[in-house]
């Protein structure tokens, strides 16, 4: 099973559909695209995600947000 991270959406532009979520235990970013949403986000959301290798490195999939 994929590993489960926790985060805060930092930036996401709804028009190009892309964004970054800042982990929670660092203080590292991670490349969200729209495509790997279950549900529509927005900067300040809570979410969880699971990290995939893209092509320039690792996204955030299978976003959900989260209370």
């Amino acid at each position: 099973m994929e590993q489960k991270f926790t985060g805060t959406v930092k930036f996401f532009n709804e028009t190009k559909g892309f964004g970054f979520i800042k982990h929670d235990e660092s203080s590292k970013e991670t490349f969200v695209h729209v495509n790997g949403l279950v549900h529509e986000i927005q900067q300040d959301d809570r979410v969880e995600f699971e990290l995939q290798e893209g092509r320039k490195g690792m996204n955030a999939v299978n976003v959900r947000r989260i209370d």
